[in-house]
């Protein structure tokens, strides 16, 4: 025979929600899951209070009962008993039982029960000696044949000194957590008569079934009262969220005028606010820099084009100035000033020059004009008009055809700043390689020098950006790079920088390759 416990189903089968996603389900769920965690542990705490009521309800019932039978039976007993007196004692009990369809037994002196019903269920080991450690009642919920019963221990004692017996019973414990005690204030000395009692408890058990069921119907309905309240706070929760993602896509994408109606003194009120101030700020501050930046820009282009002139009256008389130097008319020292003059005029005029490029890019204002060309003759122009065509420094590798459709002045310019730079920061020989990349051509130009410092790669071509800042007086403005990328990008192209893993660094021109063929040139 094992312990009986009463099945308590769950209901948490009977909400199971999958992953959610988005904020709106996932405060749904987390709104139901809560009141489903609510009406569960209020039903469970409803459940437990119930069921013990209705279980110790049975259990003093039939105390009682039992009681009751043994007061008006056990005083016609003889003592000692014998089995056949037990049988009809029990006999007795099971007809006064009725509707509790008691299965009785009897023991006298902690001897074996004995039952007049056949099919008695045994009774448990641990009840029997609960009984006699404790000589007081004792009841204990079992499980027989996959049924629930009851079942019960109560000594009979004697109630006077005439001989009389009757049931007397002190509080006591049982022989586990299901087994109680109860309490008799008659209990007289004990007979050594110990009677026994089991019944089911099937109607009790259907009752707490009846509770499990009621429990779980009242969920689904909870749950769907419960859903309409969530989705009104998930609508009050993402409405302001919702304003404050268009507010700031609308930011993203150059709204900075954007602002939001804030109302309410709650949290999400607060955050909007919040967005408004931060917009605000935003605004004010891309305005000074689009004032500072236009500003910076003008004033570039004003200077450049204002030492234009007076460069050029410069530059004619240190040309003249170079001929007499050349000529030998001069003194020593006075013809090493004229030749530094010379130099710095010259590179205060490619300066000068390169600003005017700049301010052009920046106000979009540089013209372009298109020619279908091949890019190897592109390549081979630009190292004979700079004398780099037979210059064992520069190499060309020119293998096949290379058709595009570019402004053949600007990707000159971008060519000779490439190898102009290779020879000046790396060491020769510079490679020139024109290259067919499907519907791309790419052009390399690759130097031996010690490459490019890894920290400096993702600066290189910003505007008087120079690796060795120690080295301020390096030969050049620092534009000649930031121009070349500019003349790559007029010509629906680009410009990157990387190092060769056999040292040296490596420039990379590609440009869209020309719908027809030009041949060989």
């Amino acid at each position: 025979m094992r312990r009986f416990r009463l099945p308590l189903r769950s209901a948490a089968s009977v909400f199971r929600p999958h992953a959610p996603r988005g904020l709106r389900v996932r405060l749904v769920v987390a709104f139901l899951l809560a009141a489903a965690f609510g009406a569960l542990l209020t039903a469970g705490l409803t459940f437990h209070r119930a069921r013990a009521a209705i279980l110790d309800r049975a259990e003093e019932t039939a105390v009682a009962d039992l009681r009751t039978q043994l007061d008006s039976l056990a005083p016609d007993l003889t003592l000692p008993p014998t089995a056949e007196d037990l049988r009809g004692l029990t006999r007795q009990i099971d007809q006064a039982g009725g509707a509790r369809a008691w299965r009785a037994s009897a023991s006298y002196r902690g001897g074996e029960p004995v039952a007049a019903a056949p099919g008695t269920p045994p009774v448990p080991d641990e009840l029997r000696r609960a009984v006699q450690d404790s000589g007081r009642a004792v009841h204990q919920r079992t499980e027989h044949d996959g049924r629930p019963w009851l079942a019960l221990g109560m000594p009979v004692a004697y109630t006077d000194d005439s001989g009389d017996t009757g049931t007397g019973t002190d509080t006591g414990t049982g022989a586990d957590e299901d087994t109680h005690a109860n309490t008799d204030a008659d209990a007289g000395s004990l007979s050594g008569l110990t009677v026994y009692a089991v019944f089911p408890l099937d109607d009790d058990r259907a009752d707490i079934d009846a509770l499990v069921t009621a429990a779980e119907a009242g969920a689904v309905p909870a749950l769907a009262l419960a859903l309409v309240p969530a989705l009104f706070a998930a609508r009050s929760v993402l409405r302001p969220v919702r304003r404050l993602r268009h507010g700031a896509e609308r930011i993203a994408a150059g709204e900075l005028d954007t602002r939001l109606d804030a109302s309410g003194r709650d949290e999400l009120a607060d955050l909007t606010r919040s967005f408004n101030t931060m917009a605000e700020t935003l605004e004010r501050d891309a305005a000074e820099l689009r004032r500072l930046e236009a500003g910076a820009r003008r004033f570039a282009a004003d200077v450049a084009h204002e030492l234009r002139t007076p460069l050029a009256a410069m530059a004619a008389v240190t040309e003249v100035l170079d001929e007499d130097a050349a000529s030998g008319v001069l003194p020593a020292d006075t013809e090493d000033a004229v030749r530094l003059i010379s130099e710095e005029v010259r590179a205060l005029a490619r300066t000068v020059e390169d600003l005017m490029e700049v301010s052009r890019f920046d106000a979009k204002a540089a013209p372009v004009h298109r020619e279908d060309v091949d890019l190897r003759t592109l390549v081979t122009k630009t190292l004979q008009l700079r004398g780099w065509a037979h210059d064992e420094r520069v190499r060309a590798d020119l293998p096949e055809p290379a058709p595009v459709r570019v402004d053949p002045r600007r990707i000159d310019v971008v060519l000779g700043n490439l190898v102009a730079n290779a020879l000046h920061h790396g060491r020769p020989p510079v490679t020139v390689a024109v290259r067919v990349r499907g519907d791309r051509v790419e052009v390399t130009v690759t130097d031996r020098g010690p490459g490019i410092p890894d920290e400096a790669l993702a600066y290189v071509f910003d505007r008087f950006y120079k690796a060795d800042a120690a080295r301020p007086r390096s030969g050049g403005s620092g534009l000649g790079l930031a121009i070349a990328r500019e003349n790559a990008a007029l010509n629906d192209g680009s410009l990157t920088a990387a190092n060769h893993p056999d040292g040296g660094a490596v420039f990379t021109l590609t440009l869209p390759s020309a719908a027809s063929s030009l041949g060989t040139t």
